[in-house]
């Protein structure tokens, strides 16, 4: 059976890529980037990361 690679939960030390906030967002780019977002920087560039067809993987709240 393969194993497959999980990413961490975002912790407190998890910090917004635009602004340096709590990050609740992770999101991993079709190049295999990843950027971490805050809410408020999620939501701005959300449209965006769905038309490049971005995984946004949202924390637990």
């Amino acid at each position: 059976m393969p194993s497959t690679l999980t990413r961490p939960e975002l912790t407190a030390a998890d910090r917004c890529d635009r602004c340096g906030a709590a990050a609740k967002v992770r999101v991993l780019l079709p190049s295999g980037g990843e950027l971490l977002f805050c809410g408020h920087h999620a939501n701005e560039h959300d449209a965006k990361l769905r038309s490049v067809e971005a995984d946004i993987q949202r924390g637990e709240e």
